[in-house]
């Protein structure tokens, strides 16, 4: 298989904003003009910025902004995260201010890398799961699984399949994903806005919290400080671990466009590792910047699981610190799949 087509296994289309022309306020006596094509620029390149002044008034100075930070005139993009941004510019004349905005899509500058896999052991798992989430903790897999009135958290003895403790969610929640930081388990829901704490060693739950800035609950991960959440869209969102406040996001994107329908987290080594829904293949993500750095093709695993009318799509990952390898599952499988990754060749 050529890598475009693997490749394809994960990217959807590319939702581009025009981004060489501005999108000025109507009593501005001035324009913004920007070096980046209609298409977006690169991460890595050089930003260059001017003023177009028709009316030749006098400027008596210039202030650049990318997202209210300060920028010159001629900026390199390699430390600014992808995906749709803000230019602005203040134009002082004559002891007044004008403000000029135009959109800026930046996009990765480099193609990912492709990634298979090399099967290590399978191992059983209940076919009945909706799996939306995994995650070891202490050698131990949690795991979060969805559908109204199915939903629930357990703690799971991976190598028999056999369920340890069972916590069943209200009928009213579709579970999400889940993560473990600092002895409490997290589990999101998806519509509600809610999302769960547990104590991490008897899933008693202790407290909920609300989503403040997106609608939806995906996938979650952890770097051992803060949270990663994912909504369902291009955004991966940043959370403070004692307020869970969202407090800022980054946007999953290739050197093409964006990657959508981000869904379960992995935290590996200090990427992201994210399925997208619908999709056979896993994206690796600079959780820095937002930037697609390989995809891992997971295709061949469907196929080794029992074919029913029930069966669903790829989701549900989780590294195991202790084997250093990845196990993999989807929802409604009768098999869990521990697997090492390695380049495409």
């Amino acid at each position: 298989m050529k890598p475009s087509n693997i490749l394809s296994i994960i990217f959807l289309s590319a939702a581009l904003i025009s981004c060489g022309s501005s999108s000025n306020d109507k009593k501005s006596d001035f324009s913004l003009k920007t070096n980046a094509p209609g298409n977006g620029i690169s991460l890595h390149e050089d930003l260059n910025l001017s003023i177009k002044n028709p009316k030749n008034l006098q400027i008596d100075s210039i202030a650049y902004y990318i997202n209210d930070a300060r920028i010159s005139e001629n900026t390199n993009l390699s430390q600014q995260k992808l995906g749709k941004q803000n230019i602005k510019a203040i134009v002082y004349t004559g002891g007044e201010a004008q403000t000029i905005t135009s959109p800026l899509l930046i996009l990765n500058d480099e193609h990912p890398k492709v990634y298979t896999f090399e099967l290590l052991n399978t191992y059983p798992h209940d076919i009945t799961s909706y799996t939306q989430g995994l995650e070891f903790y202490n050698d131990t897999m949690y795991e979060s699984t969805g559908q109204y009135k199915e939903s629930k958290l357990r703690k799971v003895d991976y190598k028999s399949g056999d369920i340890i403790k069972n916590v069943n969610l209200s009928d009213e929640y579709f579970g999400e994903g889940l993560t473990v930081l600092h002895n409490k388990l997290y589990q999101l829901t998806w519509q509600k806005g809610t999302g769960f704490v547990y104590d991490a060693n008897t899933l008693e739950k202790q407290s909920s919290f609300k989503y403040n800035n997106s609608k939806e609950g995906w996938g979650l991960c952890n770097d051992g400080n803060v949270l990663y959440k994912s909504d369902g869209t291009e955004k991966i969102w940043i959370l403070d671990p004692e307020t869970l406040e969202e407090k800022s996001f980054i946007q999953v994107y290739t050197n093409k466009g964006k990657i959508g329908r981000v869904n379960e987290l992995e935290w590996i080594n200090g990427k992201i590792y994210a399925n997208i829904y619908q999709k056979d293949g896993v994206a690796i993500i600079n959780p820095k910047n937002g930037a697609v750095e390989g995809v891992i093709d997971f295709t061949p695993l469907k196929k080794k699981v029992t074919q029913h009318q029930g069966l669903d799509v790829l989701n549900g990952m989780a590294f195991n610190t202790t084997t250093k390898s990845l196990f993999v599952t989807g929802k409604r499988w009768d098999k869990l799949f521990e697997v090492t990754v390695k380049p495409k060749k």
